[in-house]
């Protein structure tokens, strides 16, 4: 007799309230992505907070993903833009083994969601180059131990303002390989291509200030790279902008 095929896991849909692993209790879910879902846990034991990315089994066959965002994360402990690793756990879901990665949980906003909420769903340029510049330290970091993010957008990055300044934190790497130029100059692309977005967009760009447009630069790659080759070049160019037309 032919063995059942499993069913494809599409959504967890985890109610609030529902115990996974004997030890955590769901509160909400934070988002999903291609990946997975992420939810707000507690941790029974001790009242702790903790975010948890759960992995489709299509998505994270023989653990490689899960295995991926684990080892990285450990390497760039250090960086502070980084949220911490802790352990990875198992559930059975499905009639499937489902893998999770436990990190801390980090209060903020996604970027996305922050700029929706401004007045006209942009930033005003003096604002969005403090964005620009906490991204460039964040990545400037992880640059620095000779690795890379690969899938930086406003959907990955959460956002919390002090003051003048914007705190970051960064999330969900993509997997492309070991590290190279390419996926280096991939990061500094991608950080041009937020300024961009949060500064309105095509509707925007035209009005923009030189000192804006100087630095996305219509979006044309071969521009930005020639101008600002590593991350450091860019955050450089960020801190020595002459505040006359912004």
């Amino acid at each position: 007799m032919a063995k059942a095929e499993k069913a494809v896991i599409d959504s967890f849909d985890f109610p609030a309230g529902h115990i996974l692993a004997k030890k955590y209790v769901v509160i909400r879910r934070l988002g999903s992505g291609w990946e997975g879902e992420v939810y707000l846990l507690r941790e029974s034991a001790t009242g702790i907070e903790r975010a948890a990315k759960f992995f489709y089994p299509e998505r994270n066959k023989r653990n490689k993903a899960i295995n991926f965002y684990a080892k990285k994360l450990h390497k760039l402990r250090d960086c502070p833009a980084l949220i911490q690793y802790h352990t990875q756990e198992i559930i059975h879901y499905g009639g499937h083994d489902i893998s999770f990665l436990v990190s801390d949980y980090v209060e903020g906003e996604i970027l996305q969601e922050f700029i929706g909420n401004q007045p006209g769903k942009r930033l005003d340029s003096f604002q969005a180059l403090h964005v620009l510049h906490s991204l460039t330290v964040a990545l400037e970091a992880i640059h620095r131990l000779h690795d890379y993010h690969g899938d930086l957008h406003s959907a990955n990055v959460i956002i919390r303002r002090r003051g003048l300044t914007f705190d970051v934190k960064l999330l969900d790497f993509f997997h492309w390989g070991a590290p190279s130029t390419n996926n280096i100059r991939d990061d500094v692309c991608d950080v041009v291509r937020i300024l961009y977005e949060i500064t309105g967009g095509k509707a925007r760009y035209q009005r923009q200030p030189p000192e804006v447009k100087g630095i996305i630069l219509g979006l044309k790659r071969t521009l930005i790279l020639k101008k600002f080759r590593t991350i450091t070049m860019l955050r450089e160019h960020l801190e020595n902008i002459q505040w006359d037309s912004v």
